[in-house]
């Protein structure tokens, strides 16, 4: 949901320029960071923003730069006149020794009232220059649109490899899985070896199935296939896909986990550890995917 886009409208007087920032959010937070845009104008702009980019925390700035001339500095030079010959009639009448006030006075004169004349509000943006206004602020949406899809694809790219890396470690894990069942078996009964007692091969073994089905991982690398094919699926289908991405990838930690803690086999814990490293970056990919 990163999003850049920018669009500029030249004017009689000046230069109007729009820009749109968004970040990760989980609904369209829309903050308008500028009081050019009239207040009657502000809903409009809000509901298409929200219509298009759908998500995000979203920032919309409006610049203005006027138009002004070198020989146009604001400045009322009569009056400053005026109000020097003021203060340069006071300092006369002061002893010489106050004379050195007078310099500390000078930067007062252009807080003098009227000395810069106050210059009347005027609207910017205006019934006049809406359309096209409101034109640009179309084109900055699309332009924002436009980078959030080129930063979509690449997130495709990085997520789905990103999956397909967590289905092979789950390959690699299948080929220590008749090991893990040998070393299970062998540590049962090298312990009933140690403590000499006597039981009855037939119950031992029909209880050692019991036990080594409830360790069992085959059911949980099934789903974490289906759970990872769903993925792939909802990413390459859905339009909006973010929200469901992430419920998915909460049932493949799920089975993740679950085959962790029924391994008991090193290399199997050190794949698993694998998996979630590459779940924890798809999760956080989701995240910035609406």
């Amino acid at each position: 949901m990163t999003g850049y886009g920018k669009s500029i409208l030249e004017l009689e007087n000046g230069r109007l320029t729009f820009e749109i920032k968004t970040v990760n959010g989980k609904n369209a937070d829309i903050n308008i960071k500028s009081q050019i845009l009239p207040k009657d104008k502000e809903l409009i702009v809000r509901q298409y923003i929200a219509q298009e980019l759908h998500r995000g925390s979203i920032d919309f700035f409006i610049n203005w730069q006027p138009n002004v001339s070198d020989n146009e500095s604001g400045i009322d030079s009569v009056k400053i006149l005026d109000y020097f010959k003021t203060l340069k009639s006071l300092r006369s009448q002061l002893p010489p020794e106050e004379h050195e006030i007078f310099l500390e006075l000078l930067p007062s004169l252009m807080r003098m009232p009227e000395v810069i004349p106050a210059q009347k509000r005027v609207e910017i943006i205006n019934e006049d220059n809406w359309d096209r206004a409101f034109n640009c602020i179309k084109e900055a949406v699309a332009n924002t649109v436009s980078y959030r899809l080129r930063e979509g694809q690449v997130l495709k790219e990085d997520v789905t490899a990103k999956v397909n890396r967590i289905l092979q470690i789950s390959r690699e894990v299948e080929t220590y899985e008749q090991e893990r069942i040998a070393a299970i078996r062998e540590k049962i009964l090298s312990r009933f070896a140690e403590l000499k007692l006597e039981v009855d091969s037939n119950r031992l073994e029909q209880e050692m199935m019991f036990y080594i089905e409830k360790l069992d991982i085959n059911e949980e690398r099934v789903r974490l296939r289906q759970h990872c094919a769903y993925f792939l699926e909802t990413l390459e289908n859905e339009p909006f896909p973010g929200r469901k991405l992430g419920f998915i990838a909460q049932e493949m930690g799920r089975e993740i986990n679950t085959t962790g803690s029924k391994s008991n086999h090193v290399q199997m814990q050190q794949l698993v550890v694998k998996m979630k490293d590459e779940l924890e970056k798809i999760k956080e990919q989701s995240l910035n995917i609406h």
